[in-house]
């Protein structure tokens, strides 16, 4: 049996930005060992954060040269707001509101002002989570390039209670490849909040059209859940 990958060094400590100062506050200290940090970007203010893993001990096998763990990123956005809809709209099909469009504009700005910049997008088909990837499409240069899935489950996921995170693992080691590094899931509360904060350690929030960026080094993406998997039911 592979021994567990060693337990992140996180440098420098998970921080978080809140929407009403600018100032960093160090988020509660984890009981080891760490999961990936989460940093958080809303639409008005941004924070990033670095997560490096130890270099592994072990050396590779004679003959057998070693793949680097590589940095991968994953980025959880949720929707902007939607409109109210009519007596007869079904909430799967309600559109953004016009406050939901301009955050979502704004959003795109920061998303590109930090390069975090997906290569693989895999998204709720609801209409509010299409029309934010496609704004996020219209305003960040290079995203129209990426890869995009529309997941139909992300959508009634997200409404039961703590199955979003191992819901997304599965679909991200199903549908993304090793090569890609970055990739973003675009979803609903209350699944997406649980799944950030599963993921993270920490209690994350995430209202409309905020992002959270979960940033951890790899050979795959299963080694890279593999920092998680204890928190992630089976």
């Amino acid at each position: 049996m592979r021994a567990p990958p060693p337990p992140l060094a996180v440098s420098p400590p998970h921080l978080l930005l809140s929407s009403s100062s600018s100032s960093l506050v160090p988020a509660a200290r984890r009981l080891p060992p760490p999961p990936p940090a989460a940093a958080v970007v809303r639409s008005s203010v941004s924070v990033s954060t670095a997560v490096e893993a130890p270099t592994a001990a072990a050396e590779p096998a004679l003959g057998e040269s070693a793949a680097a763990a590589r940095r991968r990123r994953l980025i959880l956005l949720r929707h902007g707001e939607s409109a109210a809809g009519g007596r007869l709209t079904r909430d799967h099909d309600r559109p953004l509101s016009k406050a939901g469009r301009a955050a979502a504009i704004s959003v795109s700005n920061k998303l590109q002002q930090m390069g975090w910049l997906p290569e693989l997008v895999l998204c709720s088909d609801a209409t509010r989570t299409k029309e934010t990837l496609k704004i996020l499409q219209e305003h960040v240069k290079g995203l129209s390039e990426a890869i995009v899935h529309f997941i139909p489950s992300f959508y009634s996921i997200a409404a039961m209670d703590g199955q979003t995170a191992e819901h997304l693992q599965k679909a991200i080691c199903e549908y993304s490849s090793d090569e890609i590094l970055t990739v973003m899931c675009m979803g609903h509360n209350k699944g997406w909040e649980e799944a950030a904060s599963m993921f993270s350690g920490d209690s994350v929030v995430l209202k409309t059209c905020n992002a959270a960026l979960l940033e951890a080094e790899g050979k795959s993406w299963v080694e890279y859940f593999s920092y998680v998997v204890d928190a992630v039911p089976s």
